[in-house]
């Protein structure tokens, strides 16, 4: 009998042991697990705060028909049209413009006043230093820039490119026209690779006009009426 109530009385420690651990294996995994989530919900957190930061660096200041409007105020109607350009004629302007034309065409909007040719707004991106410039070059039909906006700046510095006295150099300019930084167009300090690629990108939409949408347009004589393409809605 003493025997039986020593194996019971064993068996009995060996279980509330078992239980013990199995209590407290459980409750280290409980703090490990809520550690855990803790620390998720600190990332999960952290990365929200990234990912606002980062939009708010972005920022859209006009849409491409508000771009047109406000280079054309006295149109009283645009058409737009999607031009896209052949490997030859990508070549011939990048030779004329020094630049590697990657791009496969651009999206325009010819401003008309009537039957009156005004002028043709082209929609460009260039990278900055880590993400795209969207920029309109407003031309008039002879191929001068009349106007450069802005459209959206992703970049968290360097938005002084949108400053009106920066923009205004390129008026006038044409695809004979220099169009270096540190020559013809000054730099602004902070902004040094948004200034250098939105020149460059400039030179390369007159180039693009001058040797592939002037013609295709009808305006070598400086202004005609249209002769409808494909538009977009």
């Amino acid at each position: 009998m003493r025997a039986l109530k020593s194996k019971t009385e064993s068996v009995r420690v060996l279980a509330t042991g078992a239980s013990c651990m199995r209590t407290a294996r459980s409750g280290v995994t409980r703090r490990w697990a809520g550690r855990a989530i803790l620390a998720a919900r600190g990332l999960f957190g952290l990365w929200l705060g990234l990912a606002g930061l980062t939009s708010a660096w972005g920022e859209r200041y006009l849409s491409f028909s508000e771009a047109q409007r406000l280079c054309f105020p006295e149109a009283d109607r645009f058409v737009e049209s999607v031009e896209p350009y052949s490997p030859g004629e990508r070549s011939m302007v990048g030779q004329k413009a020094g630049v590697r034309v990657v791009n496969m065409g651009n999206r325009v909007a010819r401003a008309f006043r009537g039957t009156n040719v005004l002028g043709v707004v082209v929609l460009d991106q260039v990278l900055g230093k880590h993400e795209l410039i969207d920029y309109a070059v407003a031309l008039t039909p002879s191929g001068e820039v009349r106007q450069i906006e802005v459209l959206e700046y992703r970049e968290s510095h360097g938005s002084e490119i949108r400053g009106a006295k920066w923009r205004g150099q390129f008026q006038g300019k044409n695809a004979e026209a220099k169009l270096k930084l540190h020559e013809d167009i000054y730099n602004l300090s902070g902004a040094t690779i948004s200034c250098r690629q939105v020149t460059a990108g400039v030179r390369r939409v007159l180039a693009s006009y001058e040797l592939v949408l002037r013609s295709r347009f009808g305006w070598m004589g400086g202004g005609l009426p249209d002769s409808p393409r494909a538009s977009i809605p």
